[in-house]
């Protein structure tokens, strides 16, 4: 399966797939290292509607993994700040290397528009992977939606 995705741009016709992208990583992807009560305040945090979405992609540009025309991965990028917004994969995809081209994806474009230094406050879910692939462990962080605090770690990578 891996084999056919294609690695693009997102369109507005992505943006319903992302919201499920995200809730399944968030509620199926992350059951190992946050609560339940933390998943549940984390997929609340943004609308599981292709118009909220839709609308991100106006905010950040969006790469995203697709496999027979739907999304099943996607990266939002900051370039202003040189961050990585979000990263979210489908949970049956999880480390088979999706995540990682699309990072790869994201700093060829943040390089060409000049970023030299990426950041990210990553989940439990993605930091080892990100430290296993040369990003600088930065500190602990945490980040409070509804109610729950969700622990984080800041990392950054030279480009």
């Amino acid at each position: 399966m891996i084999e056919r995705i294609v690695y693009r741009e997102a369109m507005p016709r992505d943006a319903a797939d992302q919201a499920e992208v995200f809730h399944h990583a968030v509620m199926q992807g992350a059951a190992g290292y946050y609560t339940l009560a933390q998943r549940e305040a984390w997929v609340v945090a943004l609308p599981r509607d292709a118009e909220a979405w839709a609308a991100r992609q106006v905010l950040y540009p969006t790469l995203v993994a697709v496999c027979d025309g739907r999304c099943v991965g996607f990266c939002e990028l900051d370039p202003d700040a040189g961050r990585i917004e979000t990263l979210y994969v489908w949970p049956s995809l999880a480390k088979r290397g999706v995540g990682s081209r699309l990072l790869e994806h994201a700093e060829g474009e943040m390089r060409q528009r000049g970023v030299t230094c990426m950041r990210i406050e990553a989940s439990l879910v993605l930091a080892d992977a990100l430290m296993r692939r040369d990003w600088a462990h930065q500190g602990e962080d945490w980040v409070e939606r509804g109610g729950e605090h969700l622990p984080r770690v800041r990392l950054s990578k030279s480009l």
